[in-house]
């Protein structure tokens, strides 16, 4: 627990600090309040994130011969051995990392038209690429995570988990520059100023998606539902912010009273629907 604790001080808040003493002061009245469809849709992005992972998790073990997997609103388990199962512990964090380079390059891409869809593309990038990012580096040094477990069976030294904990860092700056080019307009108007006006939309979204997510994760222990979470979303922030102070941010996209509201309301509740009446009690593959 404690090599978890450093390591999210250093991966969140270390590049957190070092971003905002980098941008410069802000007037009071720069900064503003982020619009309650960022929010929505960010927490829409984290929990279909997780559930991809989730996902990606199960399929590989529902097609290996001696195991049956459960596919559950917050994790997965599975009966029967293999001799691969603990390498398949890692299929989920690619599968994660695919999905956040896929949103990340629909940004670059003209064919994202509306606003919203632009707010959530960018917040489907973000949490596919920390959420991925975030869990190479945990396993690195933790080995009862589930990258570590398969960083076990591949006998992976000292020096190569060291040596993957560098690469994830370099890829959490990548990804924090990278989609510091691509904040959508109607999320922080301020960003292009390059002062720390920009920081509290982003910080206020973080941390109110965060509390959004706890819905979808009941019942489990107050670190799977409440800390993971918040643990990513500033590992995120901290590195988007970083980011944001050593390039010239880009903004995109149009005012923030173009984000829709009510279909991310619609499409929240549905999804919550289905992680807690579906998915909660458990889907054998």
């Amino acid at each position: 627990m404690e090599i978890l604790i450093w390591l999210i001080l250093g991966l969140g808040f270390a590049p957190l600090i070092v971003g905002m003493c980098r941008l410069k002061p802000a007037p009071l009245y720069a900064h503003h309040l982020p619009p309650l469809g960022s929010i929505i849709l960010c927490a829409l992005a984290f929990n279909l994130t997780f559930f991809w992972q989730e996902l990606w998790l199960v399929i590989p073990k529902a097609l290996t011969p001696g195991l049956s997997p459960t596919l559950y609103h917050n994790d997965h388990d599975w009966i029967g051995s293999s001799p691969i199962s603990e390498l398949l512990q890692g299929t989920g964090a690619v599968a994660t990392l695919t999905s956040g380079v896929s949103a990340l390059l629909m940004l670059h891409s003209s064919l994202l038209r509306s606003a919203s869809w632009r707010v959530f593309t960018f917040w489907m990038a973000f949490q596919g690429l920390f959420q991925s990012l975030s869990q190479f580096a945990v396993g690195a040094m933790v080995p009862s995570n589930d990258v570590g477990r398969a960083l076990a069976y591949l006998g992976f030294s000292n020096t190569m988990k060291l040596s993957l904990l560098v690469v994830s860092v370099l890829g959490m700056w990548c990804a924090g520059t990278a989609l510091a080019q691509h904040i959508p307009k109607a999320i922080s108007r301020s960003a292009m100023e390059g002062t720390r006006a920009c920081l509290a939309p982003l910080l206020i979204t973080a941390l109110l998606s965060a509390l959004l997510s706890i819905a979808f994760r009941v019942p489990r222990s107050a670190i799977e539902v409440v800390a993971i979470p918040l643990m990513i979303n500033i590992i995120g922030i901290g590195w988007l912010t970083l980011g944001i102070s050593l390039s010239s941010p880009r903004i995109e996209g149009g005012d923030p009273e173009m984000i829709d509201v009510y279909r991310p309301i619609i499409a929240f509740a549905i999804l919550l629907l289905i992680f807690q009446v579906v998915l909660r009690p458990g889907i054998r593959l």
